[in-house]
């Protein structure tokens, strides 16, 4: 298309509209995970198996004023031998973007079964965490946190 002047293309107007349309696109709101989300998480992660208590401790602040790095620790009790050890240690959330926080994959060399990191939590949340036994069977744990101040805060 042809303009007053002979150039072609598109005009300015038309320049605007569209890239108002396409800014639009990167202006969505994340997602967020739900109870839903988390289960349909941890059972992609367990199978059909059944979760037993016990074996794992997740240390987690119970209060947390700022979410934006909070101290996160997980330990299983394990001998961790070639017959009896601990091969993965999952962390789920209830309300940030992703269910899936980490995945760990230990090993019989791995001397201990216990992991330690910080993560992001967007508001006041259960997380939990479950170990994966050498012999098949699955452990959790789960913490409900409160966050004062949230960190995976949405934009306006």
């Amino acid at each position: 298309m042809q303009d007053a002047s002979g150039r072609s293309g598109p005009n300015r107007r038309e320049l605007i509209v569209s890239g108002a349309g396409m800014a639009s696109l990167f202006v969505t709101r994340p997602a967020c995970a739900t109870d839903e989300t988390m289960r349909a998480a941890i059972r992609e992660f367990i199978g059909e198996a059944q979760v037993r208590s016990g074996r794992i401790k997740l240390d987690l602040p119970p209060l947390v004023e700022n979410g934006n790095a909070v101290p996160l620790m997980v330990s299983v009790e394990s001998p961790m031998t070639a017959e009896d050890h601990v091969k993965a240690i999952a962390v789920f959330n209830q309300k940030n973007p992703q269910p899936n926080v980490a995945i760990f994959h230990l090993g019989s060399r791995s001397g201990r079964a216990a992991v330690s990191t910080r993560i992001r939590l967007a508001d006041s949340q259960t997380v939990t965490a479950i170990a994966q036994m050498s012999d098949g069977s699955f452990c959790a744990d789960s913490v409900d946190v409160v966050v004062t101040l949230a960190a995976c805060v949405e934009g306006l």
